[in-house]
């Protein structure tokens, strides 16, 4: 009696076992994409897009939960969260790869590099890009794609025709010590802020101003604090689109195949939107009544590349002389 009541409870727990392994074999994986700006970005749009690839080309074996507009973790926390395998998947601006130890990064950040951006994507879509992103595996994580948002605007509650508008102005950056010199160059203060905190920060006036792709200030409703914005086309944001190295190495080799093809569909289609979205955003900026968008002329940003001009050679041993070279060569 006690061997077939053995007997028994050994078949039930085998049976239990199994289903449950059947159960965790059937559980999607799930990838939790966190970014800090709003679903209706070139980004924000990208992501929901990489979702939707993903989840259909891996027949729902990858459940991707996308987290905008920092409602997981701000400017400062993401690429942290992402190393400790908190998050799975990011897209952080390149300015923010400086204090993980990527200092080459920031030479998206130096003013006027890139002339066009066809200039910019024979850098990110070459050599060199795919070069850069694969550095970063030594730091834990993968580099997976470069996604576009764009030239940025200069934006203040006064007129800024000229570099020397901006001195003393307290202008709010992403932190990057190649803005922070980009700022001294005009004679403006460097305040580094995340994201989240901007909009507070124009309405009390902790800072005067900001710079962005217009993407950017619209969606996070800077323009209705900012009298004046100056189409200066000063410099880029970008970002790269990382996942936790351990994470993706655990992955099925069907499933990462999979992935990156999703990718590169998200990377396509985000690329087809972001200058048509800025340029929407721009005219609605206008269009608000509530600031004055100003466009240099050529001798005016002639003046602006001058006056910015010191910061790439100051830059050069932060960023690598022999990258910024190679840059120049590639973007012309």
């Amino acid at each position: 009696m006690q061997l077939k009541f053995l007997a028994v409870a050994l078949t039930a727990a085998l049976t239990i076992s199994t289903a449950l392994a059947q159960a965790q074999a059937q559980a999607p994986i799930v990838i939790k994409f966190s970014h800090i700006v709003a679903p209706n970005t070139p980004k924000g749009m990208a992501a929901e897009r990489f979702k939707m690839a993903a989840e259909k080309l891996t027949g729902g074996r990858v459940k991707v939960e996308v987290y905008p507009n920092s409602s997981l973790y701000k400017d400062k926390e993401e690429l942290e969260a992402l190393q400790l395998g908190a998050v799975q998947m990011l897209a952080p601006s390149l300015a923010k790869f400086g204090p993980m130890g990527a200092k080459e990064f920031e030479v998206f950040d130096v003013p006027y590099i890139f002339p066009t951006k066809q200039a910019l994507y024979n850098v990110t879509e070459g050599p060199i890009g795919k070069g850069m992103l694969r550095r970063l595996e030594s730091r834990g994580v993968v580099g997976l794609a470069f996604w576009d948002n764009g030239f940025k605007v200069m934006s203040s509650n006064t007129p800024m025709h000229a570099p020397e508008d901006l001195k003393g102005l307290k202008m709010r950056i992403q932190a990057s010590k190649v803005l922070e010199a980009q700022m001294r160059a005009v004679g403006a203060v460097a305040v580094p802020l995340s994201l989240s905190e901007v909009f507070q920060a124009l309405q009390t006036g902790a800072v005067d101003g900001t710079e962005n792709p217009p993407s950017n200030m619209y969606t996070q409703r800077m323009h209705e604090v900012q009298k004046h914005v100056t189409v200066s086309n000063h410099g880029y944001l970008g970002y790269a689109v990382l996942v936790n190295k351990k994470f993706w190495d655990g992955l099925p080799a069907d499933i990462r195949v999979q992935l990156d093809k999703a990718m590169a569909d998200a990377t396509v289609f985000e690329k087809a939107i972001s200058q048509r979205d800025n340029d929407l955003a721009l005219d609605a900026v206008r269009k608000s009544g509530l600031t004055t968008v100003y466009t240099l002329s050529p001798s005016e940003q002639a003046a602006w590349r001058a006056a910015m001009a010191p910061v790439k050679e100051d830059m050069e041993g932060r960023v690598g002389k022999e990258l910024m070279a190679a840059i120049g060569r590639q973007a012309k």
